[in-house]
């Protein structure tokens, strides 16, 4: 590697971050069984260096299981970067994927592309001296937000009011509750408090983690219709694409899904069946910013809005980028990562002026690193 190539890729650094949550999480997948409680997320740290001194950040992550995983697939195929042209973003994001072909283009491979692919779009804003949502294009300098985190089915009634008006106050524009109890009277009950404590003019959303088979989710959809929703969440389970477009076609209430998908075919197969009017993608699990741009692109011709899901830090950038109407989920929980604060105003969360991402590891990031590794050899 030689000056004279200065956007060659010289070294790329992971790091696994453990980031413990505070209290134990659960929603609808725990109360059925099928998952334990929250108490961790798994984060796939990526730091990409060129020859001339330019670099990027990226990430992605794992709850509960799969972080160990991301790792060792994303050590294993980061040497094919080494020495590649950093502006080569979307020819790259296909090396790295046939380079791990092997265990599949969707799922952890590609949630282990995802930090890579992230960390070089990071390099071009960056690089460029634009915050990356203005690199791709901003439709609007703030997307209105939604907070979750605080409505969690784990999380007392009483507890969640609480959480409503401090989010509020913080300048959120919307609410999201969890449903998908064994007693959907009980989700009703839940769902009639929270929207009495909002009023009217606060957007409201629901989620029931796929918990529902097809007649429950008729059910409930038709029960919920009278609360005035922004959407319906994750009714069913998330591939089944049939009988979302099924739930979309017969209620007035929109619904939403798409965040638990991991590829653009993945995704395709919702769109083209109708399957959602709010399409929710994750940059961290589709793959990166290079095929969460597919699905735009197809969620755009279709007329359909956006909601990117969780990792508000990367989604901001690009829900402010989608030329149709978006929503950025507020989760709090990776904030002890950054030294960077996202800013809250009138219901939007603001597109940070700063280049790339505008995101600057902490040091509390680095105490939480469980494995890290810098790679500087290509490939043999």
């Amino acid at each position: 590697m030689t000056d004279d190539r200065p956007d060659e890729i010289s070294s790329v650094r992971l790091a696994l971050v453990h980031l413990p949550l505070a209290t134990p999480i659960s929603d609808a997948k725990v109360l059925t069984g099928r998952q334990r409680p929250l108490t961790k997320v798994a984060v796939l740290m990526a730091d990409i260096t060129t020859a001339g001194g330019h670099h990027g950040f990226g990430f992605s992550y794992s709850k509960r299981a799969g972080g160990d995983g991301l790792y060792a697939h994303a050590s294993e195929i980061a040497p094919d970067l080494i020495g590649e042209d950093a502006n080569d973003v979307a020819r790259l994001w296909t090396k790295l994927v046939w380079a791990g072909a092997s265990v599949g283009r969707s799922g952890l491979a590609t949630q282990a592309i995802a930090a890579l692919d992230i960390a070089l779009w990071d390099l071009k804003a960056r690089r460029a001296g634009l915050p990356l949502a203005k690199l791709l294009g901003a439709h609007r300098d703030g997307v209105p937000s939604y907070n979750t985190s605080g409505g969690f089915l784990s999380t007392p009634l009483p507890e969640v009011l609480d959480n409503i008006d401090g989010a509020l106050d913080k300048g959120i524009g919307g609410i999201k509750v969890k449903v998908g109890q064994p007693d959907t009277a009980a989700d009703l009950e839940r769902v009639r408090a929270v929207r009495e404590h909002l009023g009217d003019k606060v957007a409201l959303m629901v989620d029931a983690n796929q918990q529902w088979d097809r007649a429950q989710a008729r059910r409930a959809c038709r029960a919920l219709e009278e609360f005035d929703l922004t959407w319906i969440e994750e009714p069913l389970d998330a591939y089944d694409a049939v009988g979302h477009a099924g739930l979309a076609e017969r209620f007035d209430t929109p619904i939403a899904t798409g965040e638990m998908l991991t590829s653009v075919a993945e995704h395709w197969d919702l769109i083209r069946q109708g399957s959602a009017d709010f399409v929710q993608p994750d940059a961290g699990r589709v793959g990166g910013i290079t095929p969460f741009l597919r699905v735009m692109n197809l969620a755009d011709h279709h007329h359909l809005s956006m909601a990117p899901h969780f990792a508000m830090e990367i989604h901001v950038h690009l829900a402010a980028a989608y030329p149709g109407p978006a929503w950025v989920e507020h989760f709090e929980w990776l904030e002890p990562l950054f030294e960077e604060r996202l800013e809250l105003s009138d219901g939007r969360m603001l597109v940070p002026p700063r280049p790339g991402l505008g995101l600057t590891p902490s040091a509390q990031a680095e105490e939480w690193t469980v494995h890290h590794t810098t790679i500087t050899e290509p490939a043999r």
